[in-house]
């Protein structure tokens, strides 16, 4: 899978602006590719200027258009393309610090529209405003113009997007409140969100923003087991899952759930269940 977040941070030819590990620019997709793998240790802000894209995480599945805004949590995604009209967007690729940072200033000072209980999601359609159009088009200017922006400016910039999503949000804000509360991302909910996906453990670590020692350390507390064993436990869990609850292919299953190619899914799923997906399915139907 590509590293996104590194990809825009690296990348110069984008028209982008960088303040600590917080990243946002006006991106066109170079990638031609019908479907792609991404992964980003940020959370990121799209929102579309042109085109469309479909992005599917292990909760779901959102299409985006022009005029629209997805908001996701740290992790990876598949993306499908289409090629009907050039993808543009801008993206706010906005790191936990800053997010911790708003909240903290703005505690007290404007109401949270806080929800009772916590929802888990891996992304979220944020409703368009009259502010959100007008900051995404002021955003535009800074992007499209010669000078970079001095940085006390570029801040606000970015703390103006977080507190226009901490006053009309509920289920962002209290979830940026969440951030606030912790120093560092949930190894839990990382790994529950993320498992199917083509990642390397060091891909995991950087998504929990830890080093691999200490993301191995973690995990084995947290799970009793190597995080490889259980990864491959819970593919093979959520592929018996969609095998007996969906028409999809084996082949298609095996690349949902992260596997390699069939012949690695069909081998480990064995090894787990005691049969191959297809005998497997075969005895689940009544």
């Amino acid at each position: 899978m590509l590293n996104f977040y590194k990809i825009v941070k690296e990348n110069l030819s984008f028209n982008r602006f960088e303040f600590r590990d917080t990243v946002c620019l006006e991106y066109t997709c170079p990638i031609d590719a019908e479907q792609i793998g991404i992964f980003s240790r940020n959370d990121y802000l799209v929102y579309v200027l042109s085109g469309k894209k479909t992005y599917k995480t292990v909760k779901g599945e959102w299409t985006v258009g022009p005029g629209q805004i997805l908001y996701l949590k740290k992790g990876a995604e598949i993306i499908h393309q289409y090629f009907d009209d050039e993808y543009c967007m801008l993206g706010f690729f906005l790191s936990d610090e800053l997010i911790r940072e708003t909240m903290e200033e703005m505690k007290g000072k404007v109401p949270l529209a806080l929800k009772q209980d916590q929802e888990e999601f891996t992304a979220t359609m944020v409703e368009p405003s009259g502010y959100l159009e007008g900051y995404f088009h002021s955003m535009l200017h800074y992007f499209r113009g010669i000078d970079r922006p001095p940085d006390p400016i570029l801040v606000l910039k970015l703390k103006e997007l977080l507190i226009n999503l901490i006053s009309t949000d509920p289920l962002l804000a209290t979830y940026f409140n969440s951030l606030s509360e912790s120093d560092r991302p949930s190894l839990r909910q990382i790994m529950e969100n993320n498992y199917c996906f083509k990642l390397r453990l060091e891909d995991y670590a950087e998504l929990c923003h830890r080093s691999l020692s200490s993301f191995k350390r973690e995990f084995r507390q947290l799970y009793k087991e190597p995080p490889g064993k259980w990864i491959m436990r819970r593919r093979v869990e959520r592929a018996a899952n969609i095998l007996v609850n969906s028409r999809q292919s084996v082949s298609e299953i095996a690349f949902e759930t992260g596997f390699e190619d069939l012949s690695h899914f069909s081998r480990v799923f064995k090894q787990i269940t005691g049969k191959n997906p297809t005998e497997f399915k075969k005895s689940t139907v009544f």
